[in-house]
């Protein structure tokens, strides 16, 4: 893995580089998917209930990535780089069970340490998490399961510490369909004592992946992927190899750059079905999407035509797509209208794309887009990572040259963005501005 952004963990959200975009090409060629960012910080933490190595394939060189083996290291762990996508991780000399504060601030994901820590340890002390400000990510729904497991949870200092002498198998039923919540009662149940039961959980691709890597180090975790999920707690479990599945929203990112440009691209490296949302939409609005084993061809031709569309747990329409489909809809045939069921403030890019020339207004969690005949180059600030590959999106359709600023959130999530689009003919390029002009000029 990388090392991390030094911008990124001193706070600074990487304002000294931004992409340069000339739009007006479409997208042609092939690109290849790497291993889904959603399974890997899960799975990542998880790796500390081994108490052993496991090799861990398939991974996506991106800064939460990186961050997250950086916790690893700090805690005590033993991380070797394989290959630029495959590293060995060795958990069996933790010296901690409290993750550092300034690194598990960096990333919403860091509160899956809580339930591994928890789980082979019995006790665990993580920061407030940090990531994209989407609105209100309570962990209540964790703590409600850390709780009938048998731990006590307190807030102090900023720090969340739960802890427990003996873990027990119990009931939970989850108020609210919550992914990291269902990943983290698996974490802590899969060695407590007896069964645990969890009923509306999360079904999304990335929860059944965390599971089989789980299982594949000794748990019996069964059900992931339906509603209800059955844990048979284990005295022990062992290191292994395990392969990260392909990351369904960098598809389905590639999927709308292809359709927004006119392009037509072969995505390699992918699950057909974990697209099949995101597929059906692109047909209905007038995109050619064909299936192979595992890859899919994007191309359009003709006008896209206009949609309604509303975020859903899986396998509803994925809330990480949103950003993405509202761009393509800006210059779809008609008024689309764009809903989000899942978080609060996921459509703060729309006032980036007002400065392209779209038309969109945002009435709370509804955006209301009439179609453009085309967008207008502008600079632009990405607000996290969605909302940034949006802009990326719309950049490369926009008839002029765009910058985008504030890359560090795009790059927490799609590795090589730059060199894979320049791979399928886009005018993309990274420029950094000397901190010695930075300095001047503030």
């Amino acid at each position: 893995m990388p090392e991390p952004d030094k911008h990124l963990f001193e706070g600074k959200y990487c304002i000294l580089e931004k992409f340069i975009i000339t739009g007006g090409k479409p997208l042609m060629g092939e690109v290849t998917i790497g291993g889904a960012k959603n399974a890997a910080v899960a799975i990542l933490p998880a790796t500390l209930l081994a108490g052993g190595k496991c090799v861990l394939e398939n991974l996506p060189n991106i800064s939460d990535v990186a961050a997250s083996v950086e916790i690893l290291r700090a805690m005590g762990a033993q991380v070797k780089m394989l290959n630029k996508h495959t590293l060995e991780i060795d958990t069996t000399h933790i010296m901690g069970t409290e993750v550092p504060n300034e690194m598990s601030r960096q990333m919403r994901a860091s509160y899956y340490f809580l339930g591994a820590l928890l789980g082979r340890f019995g006790t665990a002390s993580v920061a407030m998490p940090g990531g994209c400000n989407l609105g209100p990510r309570p962990i209540d729904q964790h703590l409600k399961a850390f709780t009938a497991l048998g731990a006590e949870d307190s807030v102090r200092a900023g720090m969340i510490h739960v802890e427990s002498d003996n873990l027990q198998g119990c009931h939970v039923f989850f108020d609210t369909v919550s992914v990291g919540a269902t990943i983290n009662a698996m974490l802590a149940a899969v060695m407590a004592h007896g069964t645990t039961i969890l009923e509306n959980v999360a079904k999304e691709p990335h929860i059944v992946d965390v599971a089989n890597f789980l299982n594949t180090m000794g748990a019996d975790v069964r059900g992931a992927g339906t509603d209800v999920i059955k844990i048979r707690g284990v005295e022990k479990m062992h290191g292994c190899n395990y392969s990260i599945i392909p990351d369904q929203i960098e598809a389905g990112s590639y999927m709308v750059a292809a359709a927004m440009t006119g392009g037509n691209v072969l995505i390699k490296n992918v699950i057909p079905k974990h697209l099949e949302p995101i597929t059906a939409k692109l047909e209905r609005a007038g995109v050619l999407v064909e299936e192979y084993d595992d890859a899919v061809r994007v191309c359009r031709t003709g006008k896209l035509e206009s949609l309604n569309i509303k975020t859903m747990p899986h396998p509803g329409f994925p809330t990480d797509m949103q950003p993405l489909m509202s761009v393509l809809m800006t210059i779809a045939q008609g008024t689309s209208i764009v809903t989000e069921g899942i978080w609060e403030n996921r459509f703060r890019f729309a006032d980036e794309l007002l400065r392209m020339g779209a038309n969109i207004q945002v009435d709370g969690r509804v955006a209301v887009i009439e179609g453009v005949p085309e967008l207008q180059a502008a600079p632009v600030r990405a607000s996290d990572l969605r909302a940034g590959a949006a802009l990326v999106v719309a950049a490369l359709a926009a008839n002029g040259t765009s910058e985008i600023e504030e890359i560090a959130h795009i790059e927490r999530g799609y590795e090589g963005i730059v060199e894979k689009l320049q791979g399928l003919g886009a005018d993309i390029r990274r420029i950094s501005i000397p901190e010695q002009t930075l300095r001047q000029a503030l």
